[in-house]
Parts: structure tokens; sequence; C-alpha cells
């Protein structure tokens, strides 16, 4: 299997990826639903920082720095930092974003390495719906430095339109701020991985493809 097929698989095996009938907070009924918070063992999130550090490393990103946005975002870049210099001799730096400035001791709105001019960092999330993690991220940013954020990194691109216009999240973000987005699987993915007895699901199979005809983007 290939690295994202293995992903899928290890979605579902640990239950972030299911299958049935949810309402999104959207008022959409989707045939599946991705929970992020099902992952809570030291086990899945070393194999997780596996699949963002390939995903990196595949689409040939580099950065000084992974930032992780608190609080999801955390665990997310700390994992992808260790797994990066563990299986591919990569040293990142990584840091993380304070809900408030700390105004004393050594203060700073990010803990970890403090942010510098020039430097090139990558933004580590889990899923990305709206794309609000990033609108709250990138002032604080350009608040800590005059960075480059050369990629945004999550785990599944939805392809999936939203309320408003007819651009996925993630194409939205590339249209306002010109920020590339890389996941590590996209719907699609999921859909063939179903076609290809990667995964069970079958059933789902049609209502898969119907909701995607529906919401879909390219």
């Amino acid at each position: 299997m290939t690295y994202k097929q293995q992903f899928i698989k290890f979605m579902v095996e640990n239950g972030v990826l299911k299958f049935g009938e949810f309402t999104l907070k959207s008022g959409r009924i989707a045939p599946y639903f991705i929970n992020t918070g099902n992952y809570k063992s030291g086990a899945q999130l070393a194999k997780l920082g596996e699949y963002y550090a390939k995903c990196i490393v595949d689409n040939c990103l580099e950065a000084d720095t992974l930032v992780g946005p608190a609080y999801k975002g955390i665990p997310l870049a700390v994992t992808t930092a260790v797994s990066l210099y563990n299986h591919f001799g990569k040293d990142y730096n990584y840091c993380f974003d304070r809900k408030e400035v700390k105004d004393h001791g050594e203060g700073g709105l990010f803990v970890g390495k403090q942010l510098t001019d020039g430097e090139r960092v990558i933004i580590i999330e889990d899923v990305m719906t709206s794309g609000k993690a990033l609108r709250e991220t990138l002032p604080k940013l350009a608040q800590a430095a005059d960075v480059k954020v050369a990629g945004m990194v999550i785990s599944v691109d939805r392809m999936e339109r939203g309320l408003e216009t007819n651009l996925s999240a993630v194409q939205e973000v590339y249209k306002e701020f010109g920020i590339k987005v890389y996941s590590i699987v996209t719907m699609a993915d999921i859909i063939a991985a179903i076609e290809e007895g990667i995964i069970e699901g079958k059933q789902y199979l049609d209502k898969m493809i119907a909701y995607r005809k529906t919401y879909g983007v390219d």
C-alpha cells in the first residue's frame, strides 16, 4: 500500500474516519465523518507524525520552523518535528501560539522557537473546514516577525465547497492569501480506497459519490 492508503486505513482503524449518516455543522447530511479527537495515545500520535512528515517530504516543502496553532495543532507540530528528524534526518524548529500574550517572564506570543524576519514556516493543522484557524494564526505570525509561510499541511482535504462560494476552504485560502495547503489524503483518495478494497465501506460508496457530486470540488 502507498502511505496515503496506509493513512486512510489508519484513520478507520482508530475510529477517526467513520461512515454512516452524520449531520455536519453546516447542516449538510454527510455519509462520512472525520473526528481527529479520537487520536489519544502515544502510539497513534507517533504514527500520525510519520504521515505528516512524509507529506512534507513528498511535496518537497522546505522551511525552518513548524507552527502548530493552539490547540489541536500543538501536538501535531511536535510529533511532525520529531518524525522529520527520526525518519528523514531533517531538524526543524517548532513553535505554537498562546491564546493570550504573556506579559511576564520571557513574554511573547509564541512558545518554542522565537520567530525572526525572513524565517520560513509551515503551519500544521488537523483538517480545514473553513480556514478559520489559518485566518487567526496569520496575524499572530505577522505580529511576531516578517515570516514567509511556505505552506500549510493538513490530514484530509474534504474537497467540499463552502456555504457561500463554489470554492473549497483549501481553494479559498490560496485565493485569499496565496498559501498552498497540502493534505496527506483527499476525499477522492478515500473514495478510491473503498473502491479498491483498501478499507471496508462499499455499502456507503454510492452515497459517498453522490455527496461528492453534490458538494465536491476538484
